[in-house]
């Protein structure tokens, strides 16, 4: 191999993604383990007896991993990775692998139900009873009700998308007459609004990649948390092993050289928020080289040339529109990759037979960019890559069964005629159904009584994680009254006037719907494994007992006696669908599907389904009626659509008919028939802008969501990336010269939303003029072993709006360095 630069930071940083794929991080935490029982009282010390395994499924992350539980007696001593489950055999993440301390860590966990006896924010609570609690809230929902206002509840809830106790939360406000439900940003927004606008079908995002022969990974961390960790690892594993050189080539796009970027058979940098413009660039040189599937252009899609509306108009397709514009000469000035690099990643692209290109924004926590996401999109459709074996499927969402409708009374009716606090779905913001940044928004722009009075948070903790400088725990200094579920002392649970606690996955039955990009329906079933060690409560059951507290009609609304009896009427769907509840190990799912052949259901009834489901944890259809482009497409053309119809619908509405007025009401720049296409739009970048850039990222090893880190895992930290209390930023070691910071120099790191301390890795592989601070660090709640350590990049970046979703754009802020 050449040594050139490119080359040697691509060993240096391979080096550290190769240590974290070895046994070194695991065998290190086991001698932790083994020191730190002699040391920390809360760390188990199981009796001496016999082993068993209880089998489960992981809800530690969106991925739905398969885990076994060992276990001495009721003790849970280890978690590990399932060798007979389908999305995962054998793998495991950090997380899931640390999950142990998340359970017995009593530090950090809420015991009891609690009310609030100290000031707001510094996490002074008394125990309670549940009856108690629950009649504190109930009694307040119902005199909201009394009063005609039960739109002053709200609920932010962490949940994924379409599992059943999401759906009970938001129930739950239905019923009482509130609009106001938001649920906390995730790459799957993006996902689903745009095969929405391109495809007609909001259903996930499924991605093929193991029958892939080419993949363009646009953002997904593949090795360190996106989607399923343990099935994307293993897929990895199954690209690199084979020595003739079978396996895709795999080219990672992103501006640092994260482990995945190092490890991967290629990398671009663009500058951030630039991505959409690259891949039209791609675009640009697969439609002037032919390199596209001209059949599948013709016959199934809209808008690739030009055309003329039934008004008449000539309209100017996305053909024209990426000859036009984007020749790779003007999208290196744009992105920073040179013309030649961008000639050659598009021609690769375009020769390969089964070729899928990848959106993500590391490990899908928080929201992507639509308009780049549907950029990325555009490239599979050049290839005619939907729909088919090895590239983006085109899904409905799971066979569930639905509940019956919620009736409202008068009260509750009059309450949901109100416009949502965030403005998501108004005309305004059409294509958005959840913006919780906006509600911090509008609770502190609100004079007088503020427009929430009772705030639920379920499975989140947005006061730490949302990309708004620390807005949203301003805003909950101005409502009245908060009630957290979740089971740890996080911020947000810290700022609450009640706490009704959750159990931990460990503790909990729970849906998992269908892990983030994996290309087959599946359902997993994650089940207690060991017996609720505190008096904690069920989220579900307790939204449940709530509504019967509150009485009828929400009461007449939730008639089952618990979740699970909830749960089982929902997965009755599933019975009526052929699937499989086991799987052959010596068949992989991702083999049986690509050959598209139907499958028989292994259960015969729903009794039997649900048995078979608490046996192996998981329904799956590993079979897709591939080809079906005359019937999938549910867009106004019946087709794949460049030019968005739905898109255009939704801008004239916005405005009455003025597309112009409709387009800049959603922040949208472009001007004319491109505006309904995928294009680049400046504020993304923030291009032109003179001065620092700092860059949030993820680590692979560290919790960056709503949950607390194991302190395992602290230890498997370098220390260029967390010293004792200290975060280190990575720069440019030109970067740091032009600012005269050397290595592990303390800088102060500035921007228009707050200010936080770092100590300098200067890092060949940072693109010079960003900096980048990783996430997950800088708590100022849970234990010793959480609380203080490192800063929260997030307290930096003030909340952008990403054009046409309205989501917040949250991966750069223009800063300002000095010494500290």
């Amino acid at each position: 191999m050449e040594i050139n630069r490119r080359n040697f930071i691509q060993l240096l940083a391979g080096g550290a993604a190769g240590i974290h794929m070895t046994p070194l991080p695991w065998k290190l935490m086991d001698d932790i383990a083994i020191w730190t029982q002699n040391n920390w009282p809360w760390v188990p010390k199981p009796e001496k007896g016999r082993f068993d395994h209880e089998k489960s499924v992981c809800t530690l992350c969106p991925g739905g991993c398969g885990i076994e539980v060992r276990k001495v007696g009721d003790r849970a001593v280890k978690i590990e990775g399932r060798t007979d489950y389908p999305v995962n055999p054998g793998g495991i993440c950090p997380l899931g692998a640390g999950g142990l301390q998340l359970l017995y860590d009593e530090t950090i966990r809420f015991t009891s139900p609690m009310k609030r006896v100290g000031p707001r924010g510094a996490g002074q609570f008394t125990a309670i009873s549940w009856s108690e609690a629950l009649a504190t809230l109930a009694e307040r929902i119902g005199m909201l009700r009394k009063e005609g206002r039960p739109e002053a509840l709200a609920a932010v809830d962490g949940n994924r998308r379409g599992n059943a106790e999401g759906t009970l939360i938001r129930r739950l406000l239905e019923s009482v007459g509130s609009p106001n439900y938001f649920r906390m940003p995730s790459i799957e927004d993006t996902y689903t609004t745009a095969n929405l606008l391109m495809q007609g079908n909001p259903g996930p995002m499924a991605y093929d990649l193991e029958n892939a022969d080419y993949i363009l990974s646009v953002g997904p961390a593949l090795i360190e948390g996106w989607g399923a960790p343990g099935r994307v690892i293993a897929a990895w594993g199954r690209w690199h092993e084979s020595s003739n050189g079978n396996g895709p080539k795999v080219v990672q796009v992103e501006s640092r050289a994260s482990n995945t970027a190092s490890k991967s058979d290629g990398w671009v940098a663009p500058r951030p928020g630039t991505e959409a413009a690259l891949a039209l660039g791609l675009a640009h040189v697969m439609i002037r080289e032919k390199l596209v599937d001209l059949s599948f252009l013709s016959n199934y899609t809209h808008g690739f040339e030009d055309w003329t509306d039934e008004e008449g108009r000539n309209r100017k397709g996305f053909r024209s529109m990426v000859l036009d514009g984007y020749a790779p000469a003007e999208v290196e000035g744009i992105t920073g990759v040179s013309a030649d690099r961008i000639v050659a990643i598009g021609r690769e692209f375009g020769k390969a037979k089964s070729p899928l290109a990848l959106y993500g924004k590391g490990k899908g926590n928080l929201n992507g960019s639509l308009l780049e996401c549907m950029a990325v999109q555009s490239l599979n459709a050049l290839k005619g890559n939907i729909n088919k074996p090895g590239g983006a499927v085109v899904q409905e969402g799971l066979p569930v069964a639905s509940w019956a409708d919620v009736s409202p009374d008068a009260v509750a009716a009059r309450g949901l005629e109100t416009g949502r606090l965030n403005g998501s779905g108004s005309p305004r913001l059409p294509l958005s159904e959840s913006l919780v940044e906006n509600l911090s928004r509008a609770v502190l722009e609100s004079n007088g009584t503020p427009p929430v009075d009772t705030l639920l948070v379920f499975a989140a903790n947005p006061v730490y994680t949302l990309p708004d400088g620390g807005a949203f725990g301003k805003a909950l200094g101005k409502i009245p009254f908060i009630v957290s579920f979740s089971p740890f002392r996080d911020e947000t649970a810290a700022m609450a006037d009640l706490i009704l606690p959750d159990h931990t996955n460990l503790e909990k039955l729970e849906d998992v719907v269908w892990p983030t990009g994996l290309q087959y329906p599946f359902l997993g079933l994650s089940r207690p494994v060991v017996r609720p060690l505190y008096k904690t409560r069920h989220s579900g059951d307790a939204v449940i007992a709530l509504a019967g507290k509150i009485g009828d009609p929400v009461a007449a609304a939730f008639p089952w006696g618990g979740f699970e009896e909830a749960l089982k009427e929902r997965l009755r769907g599933l019975a009526e669908s052929p699937g499989l509840t086991s799987w052959d190990e010596s068949k992989p799912a991702w083999e049986t599907f690509a050959r598209g052949r139907s499958v028989s259901p292994d259960y015969d009834s729903f009794d039997d389904l649900w048995d078979q489901l608490e046996s192996s944890g998981f329904w799956y259809r590993p079979t897709h009626a591939f080809y079906t482009w005359l019937s999938c497409f549910r867009t106004p053309s019946g087709k794949f659509e460049f030019a968005s119809g739905r898109l255009e619908q939704a801008v004239k509405a916005a405005a009455g008919g003025d597309a112009g007025d409709g387009l800049r009401k959603m922040g949208v720049e472009a001007v004319g028939d491109q505006a309904y296409m995928p294009h680049y739009e400046q504020t993304l970048s923030g291009d032109g802008e003179e001065g620092l850039k700092l860059v949030p990222y993820e680590l692979f090893n560290v919790s960056t969501d709503r949950l607390p880190n194991p302190p395992f895992l602290t230890k498997t930290l370098f220390d260029t990336q967390l010293r004792k209390d200290e975060s280190f930023v990575k720069m440019n070691p030109a970067t740091a010269d032009r600012l005269g910071l050397e290595q592990g120099e303390r800088i102060r790191i500035q921007s228009d939303a707050g200010e936080v301390k770092a100590r300098v890795d200067r890092f060949e592989g940072a693109m010079p003029g960003y900096l980048y601070l990783p996430m997950g660090f800088g708590h100022t709640a849970y234990g010793i072993y959480q609380k203080g350590k490192g800063v929260n990049p997030m307290n930096l970046v003030a909340a952008g709006k990403d054009p046409l979703s309205g989501q917040s754009v949250w991966w750069s802020a223009r800063v300002r360095v000095s010494k500290a």
